[in-house]
């Protein structure tokens, strides 16, 4: 959308979506005491008229950029998305730009707002790990003119830059490992299998058990966990199993910790023996991972690389280096790290 384009504004929002400007506001704001169902008419309205705050139209002239990124991420608690945003970092400050850093905590209603946010402080480019579960603001952001380039997690239809890691052969890797091992007993922590990274770890894990023509146990398959807590109560059901797992596969860190800090709660208050207990693959590495009191095996990558990665695909956009070509997707490779008894 061009200076001169004439903006939507709130009221005209507020009549697409069936609310009062007030609702729009508070929509937008973040959307405190706003009904779910209310927030999402508003939001398919912001999409579908092009609106977005411009917060920064006071501080910049016509013509000049803003020389600002935004960047979402889906849990800043994360130590691995500070990494991954570090790397971003680097990369935008060697063309002059600074980032703007925001969390989405996996809610699409959230990323939508903060990407809503981004837009009306007239970010040049987007950078986001996404939720996947709606893509309508991204959509937009592109067709405004800004460049999208996603980390982490592609999503069907949306034509836009990309880089992820090879997560179905690093999850195939850990898991083959475990049955070589005499592993048959093997339990899946990770977070929901709608997820891009997610469906794509279960895969390998899955596909390591076809291979050697096992299958896998619903039992040791528990639903979705996306924090470490909930990981940790998962992790307490299976070692309760009548059969409990002699091994498990953690599709990320925080299942990893959370899996951690209950086989740390068995052996510190049930007496139990680290020798009875299951040892661990974690996709992605922990501080102290090799300091468990089970082995923790690690499907090892570079998130500071995956961050560069992703600003190096949008600042070619920017900066008129890519052209223009389709959109590129990268693929970034993994290592198995092995520990064992």
């Amino acid at each position: 959308m061009s200076e001169t384009t004439r903006r939507p504004t709130v009221k005209e929002v507020a009549e697409r979506a069936g609310v009062s400007p007030m609702t729009v506001s508070r929509t937008l704001a973040g959307g405190v005491n706003v009904r779910p169902d209310l927030q999402d008419r508003v939001l398919a309205a912001v999409a579908e008229l092009g609106y977005h705050r411009n917060e920064n139209a006071r501080s910049i002239r016509p013509g000049q950029s803003s020389g600002l990124i935004g960047v979402a991420i889906t849990n800043i608690a994360n130590p691995y998305y500070s990494t991954f945003a570090l790397g971003v970092e680097e990369e935008a400050d060697r063309t002059g730009r600074r980032i703007l850093l925001g969390n989405t905590s996996e809610d699409a209603v959230r990323e939508a707002q903060l990407v809503n946010d981004f837009l009306g402080r007239r970010v040049e480019g987007l950078i986001v790990v996404p939720t996947g579960a709606s893509w309508t603001h991204l959509a937009h952001a592109v067709q405004s003119g800004v460049p999208v380039a996603l980390a982490s997690r592609r999503i069907p239809g949306l034509a836009v830059d990309s880089v992820v890691l090879d997560d179905e052969h690093g999850a195939h890797e850990g898991t083959a490992a475990l049955l070589d091992a005499g592993h048959r007993r093997i339990a899946y922590l990770g977070n929901m299998r709608s997820i891009f990274t997610g469906e794509r770890r279960y895969r390998g894990f899955s596909r390591a058990h076809e291979d050697r023509g096992l299958s896998v146990d619903a039992a040791l398959v528990p639903a979705g966990q996306q924090e470490v807590g909930e990981a940790a109560t998962a992790m307490r059901a299976l070692l309760e199993l009548a059969d409990p797992p002699t091994a498990v596969f953690c599709a990320n860190n925080r299942n990893a910790i959370g899996a951690v800090t209950e086989i740390g709660r068995q052996i510190a208050e049930l007496g139990r023996s680290p020798a009875d207990l299951p040892e661990l693959v974690s996709f992605d590495d922990f501080e102290l991972s090799g300091m468990m009191p089970v082995p923790v095996s690690v499907i090892d990558h570079d998130a500071r690389a995956l961050g560069r990665q992703a600003a190096r695909l949008l600042l070619d956009r920017l900066d008129g280096r890519a052209g223009p070509v389709a959109p590129r997707e990268v693929e970034l490779p993994v290592v198995l790290r092995r520990r064992s008894r």
